[in-house]
């Protein structure tokens, strides 16, 4: 294993004298050690090769210190941890060293609204504050945030920490001091707005560093706002490129000629001519999911969310490219390929979740493969170098909106989902409810991040088991107002059968579009998972608890209650040559909406509290970090 012994400012010194700065942040993520990316590396696989904790010894697995936040509200995302960051000395008014120059490991963790960043140092055995950014956002941001006040993490490259405020400002953090050359600690090294609140326009993403560029993108589809993804300098904040999702081909990024869908050009104006009049001005797509990245395809990964408004008989048409998978040059933007899962969608199913590059043996050829776990119940399998779809099967059993994606290469239907009329939310009408649609708006799996285990070649998957009932209504835009359109009401998938749970995690073959194992769980899996070598996967459950199971059969081998219900995703790293595995806690986020809001009309929260009231008898807000490791 290659260790990171240099500080990390002289790496990053010596990488960019000899040019080749951009592989640094590759080059990390082969350090088992260290967690340098929102989703473990450029691939989103969140696996781990550590394995000093393995299905023998998991069971031993205790507390080994925790971080309160300091803040309420849903705590999604993950720490990073780097290694070797060298923290300067301290010098006073007067000239006068007061703490030296030293090098250790940190982790850099965030929050919900207002988006607090600490820096904690890891050899230290108390796990002192190294240094804290408290942005000052105007509190007006928060009735805006569609579905809680959260934040996805934080992002590192060139020796800078990366944030994506909810007010839709990206700030560069100095990783060793959280300031501007020695300036104040709410000063950052450089920031830009990206968005505009004032017309329903947030920031809940995770940034991305993806070489020389970090990228970032946009919430806010209930309000009617126009989905783009940026990409911004490192080392100044300038714009290079910003891709939008519907509009002209000059601001899509789109070559009529060159980009494809389905292995086919998708012609002039793609973006514009699938939509009633200027409706693509207010279509959504917004892309406040997971980013991926290819760096010899040099290609960048992403989906986008779901058309405004949710009530489909007002925007006829395909609504490209909302719900579309993205294949983008990272250089130009450009877009190479796009692949659109949900036509004219009816139910709120965006395509924001992770986009995983896996090499597979598909037809018995080795593949790039993508592989997406969409809101709309289908897993999909594509080429990622060309778009073409392999494998588009259920991930969880209960969808019932379609029956199954076309597959058939020489059909007029081929890569669109089959409708099943019964549950179309169109054809029964304005003011009309559809009732047992599956799943719900919530999708069969939301942002919460899957993982790939390359040593059973089985993709882990957190999912959600719900259903609804669905009655669009039509609604006037109002810039900064919810553009929603619809009322929604949530309940289990199986309650016909007798069955209370929400919730199911899963062992997925991308391969065959085989679910291999299943384990029930009582609430919708909101946390994202992570696979070691040690054959243990990881996740956290709604009420609390962080749970291990073995990879390979699903046979549940530790769970321990922390202080608060986990929407946060759960990372594993090594400082002095001991494997911890880190959480945050602190309920929130869509599912837990009725809890962190205060919520208690069962339609409220876009159709969540309803299905999720009973959380109340077992967790409560809070947000905390627990790590937990083997005993010495």
């Amino acid at each position: 294993m290659r260790k990171f012994r240099l500080s990390m400012s002289v790496c990053a010194l010596a990488l960019a004298a000899s040019g080749a700065y951009a592989d640094m942040l590759l080059e990390l993520q082969k350090d088992p050690r260290q967690w340098v990316s929102p989703t473990g590396d450029y691939a989103n696989r969140r696996h781990s090769a550590l394995k000093q904790i393995t299905t023998a010894n998991v069971h031993k697995l205790a507390v080994d210190w925790q971080f309160s936040t300091g803040v309420l509200r849903g705590h999604e995302g993950a720490p990073l941890v780097i290694h070797d960051v060298t923290i300067p000395a301290v010098v006073d008014k007067d000239g006068k060293t007061t703490n030296k120059a030293f090098v250790t490991d940190v982790m850099y963790l965030h929050t919900p609204f207002p988006n607090v960043v600490f820096a904690l140092d890891l050899r230290d055995p108390d796990h002192k504050v190294l240094w804290k950014y408290a942005p000052q956002q105007d509190a007006s941001v928060v009735p805006v945030m569609c579905c809680d006040t959260v934040n996805r993490g934080l992002a590192y490259g060139d020796g800078k920490i990366f944030l994506a405020q909810a007010d839709t400002t990206l700030v560069a953090l100095d990783a060793a001091t959280g300031a501007s050359s020695g300036e104040s600690k709410d000063k950052p090294i450089w920031s830009v707005k990206f968005g505009d609140p004032s017309k329903g326009e947030t920031s809940t993403a995770a940034p991305h560093v993806f070489k020389d560029k970090v990228l970032v993108g946009n919430a806010g589809g209930e309000y009617g706002v126009r989905g783009h993804i940026s990409a911004y300098d490192v080392k100044t904040g300038a714009l290079l490129w910003r891709g939008y999702s519907t509009g002209p081909d000059e601001e899509t990024l789109i070559d009529p000629d060159k980009t494809t869908h389905l292995g086919k050009p998708v012609g002039k104006d793609s973006g514009i001519n699938t939509w009633k009049g200027d409706q693509w001005k207010l279509g959504g797509g917004t892309t406040w999911g997971w980013y991926s990245y290819d760096p010899e395809l040099n290609l960048v990964y992403y989906g986008s969310g779901n058309p405004s408004t949710w009530n489909p008989i007002q925007r006829p048409g395909d609504n490209r490219w909302s719900m579309t998978l993205w294949a983008r040059d990272l250089d130009t933007g450009k877009a190479r390929w796009v692949y659109q899962t949900t036509p004219h969608d009816q139910w709120d199913y965006d395509a924001v979740n992770e986009i995983m590059l896996v090499d597979q043996e598909i037809g018995g050829k080795k593949t790039k493969t993508a592989v997406h776990f969409d809101r709309n119940g289908f897993g999909y399998t594509l080429d990622r170098t060309n778009g073409e779809l392999l494998v588009a099967e259920k991930f969880d059993p209960a969808v019932n909106w379609a029956t199954k994606i076309d597959l058939d290469k020489s059909s007029k239907t081929y890569g669109r989902p089959i409708l099943d009329e019964r549950f179309s939310t169109e054809a029964h009408g304005e003011d009309e409810t559809t009732r047992g649609a599956c799943p719900t708006t919530l999708g069969s799996k939301d942002e919460q991040p899957a993982s790939y285990d390359p040593g059973t070649g089985l993709f882990l998957v957190p999912t959600n088991h719900v259903c609804m009932d669905f009655e669009p209504f039509r609604v006037s835009y109002s810039a900064g107002q919810p553009y929603v359109g619809a009322t929604v009401e949530m309940f289990p998938a199986d309650r016909d059968k007798g069955e209370t749970h929400t919730g199911n995690f899963i062992a997925w073959d991308a391969k065959t579009g085989k679910i291999v194992w299943t384990n029930k769980e009582q609430f919708s899996v909101w946390s994202g998972a992570v696979s070691t070598d040690g054959g243990v996967t990881f996740y956290g459950t709604l009420e609390g608890y962080l749970k291990a199971v073995d990879t390979k059969t699903g046979k549940e081998l530790f769970r321990r209650k922390t202080p608060s219900g986990i929407i946060g995703n759960v990372i594993t790293y090594e400082v002095g040559g001991k494997q911890y595995v880190a959480v945050l806690s602190g309920v929130g986020g869509w599912a837990g909406i009725g809890l962190a809001a205060g919520l208690t009309k069962s339609s409220d929260g876009l159709g969540a509290v309803g299905n999720y009231r009973s959380l109340s008898n077992y967790t409560a807000l809070g947000g905390v970090l627990t790590v937990f490791a083997l005993p010495e």
